[in-house]
């Protein structure tokens, strides 16, 4: 198999032997991969992987066909078509998972298009849905509406009946995020808190002083989730109105969970989010696709933030 190896904080594709699954394992043919910041982390030493994950071949979520199995494998055959979340390893033509990490690709999704879809709409839906139990006539906040999980997010707020307010430093992104159904488009910056108004749910997936304004606009029992770090991983915190608002804050990843809590988000996937993937109602919002041999390209275009949606790369170019 060729797959894409971190070598001294560096990028470049090598061959390795295609490995065999045992027991409940399944080898995937990957078609595509998404990028995620968790990548860009990994190359840089920051972030590594899990125990039991490709130590040093990144990449978190795949689409692709299923080459073989284990002999644990009850419920996949060879040449189903499968998408899910991994600990690492995606970025390669070849993968070895587990069957529960595995969710069928609906007929109405494309399988190159598939590979951006398991680690945004995974991370959206739990967030959302199962950590902060968004209910229809919610107001919900995401801040970095433009990114993967932004995107991703606003459909899967706008399909559960709430109304939506996202946050992004660039008015094309707002206006692009529109198009999936985002009701009031706000510039950040340090007095974002007027324009945005009360809300019930904060979906933050920048992190840093956005907490501040986390704070002040959710409305008592709030609930806030905070995802991603790229504003920094420091604030000051209002204890004061955290405490008379009765707020929830909670902090939440994906990456290093426990095999079993991957398994139930997988299935939550599959259940909740992959039928509307089928029938067109989400979908999945590409924002460039690179090969695997200029994969380099594909990290340096992440860190550029210059992206809207998914970057793709596909392993069969």
């Amino acid at each position: 198999m060729r797959a894409l190896v971190i070598a001294n904080n560096e990028l470049r594709v090598e061959e390795r032997p295609t490995p065999s699954p045992q027991a409940t394992q399944v080898l995937v043919e990957v078609a595509s991969s998404g990028l995620n910041r968790a990548d860009v982390l990994q190359v840089r030493g920051v972030y590594p992987a899990p125990p039991g994950w490709p130590a040093d071949i990144p990449g978190l979520e795949f689409a692709g066909v299923v080459a073989s199995v284990g002999a644990g494998v009850r419920s996949l055959e060879e040449g189903e078509r499968v998408f899910g979340i991994v600990g690492g390893g995606a970025h390669a033509t070849h993968l070895i998972t587990t069957e529960d990490l595995c969710a069928r690709i609906p007929e109405g999704l494309d399988i190159k298009v598939a590979g951006g879809a398991p680690e945004a709409f995974v991370t959206a839906h739990d967030a959302l849905v199962t950590q902060a139990g968004l209910r229809p006539g919610e107001r919900v906040l995401i801040h970095g509406v433009g990114s993967g999980v932004g995107t991703a997010a606003v459909q899967v707020a706008r399909a559960l009946g709430t109304d939506t307010i996202g946050t992004s430093r660039t008015e094309d992104k707002l206006r692009r995020a529109e198009k999936l159904g985002l009701g009031i488009g706000v510039i950040a910056g340090d007095s974002m808190a007027d324009d945005i108004g009360e809300v019930d749910v904060v979906l933050d997936l920048i992190g840093g002083d956005y907490l501040m304004t986390d704070v002040e606009v959710c409305r008592p029992r709030g609930r806030i989730v905070i995802v991603g770090l790229l504003g920094g991983s420091k604030s000051t915190l209002d204890l004061g109105a955290v405490l008379s608002k009765r707020l929830t804050l909670r902090g939440t990843v994906l990456r290093s969970r426990p095999e079993f809590e991957k398994a139930l988000v997988t299935r939550a996937f599959e259940r909740e989010v992959v039928p509307l993937l089928g029938r067109g109602e989400l979908e999945v919002v590409l924002d460039k696709t690179f090969s695997l041999d200029d994969a380099a390209a594909a990290y340096d275009h992440m860190t550029s933030n210059e992206g809207y949606g998914k970057t793709i790369i596909d392993m069969t170019g």
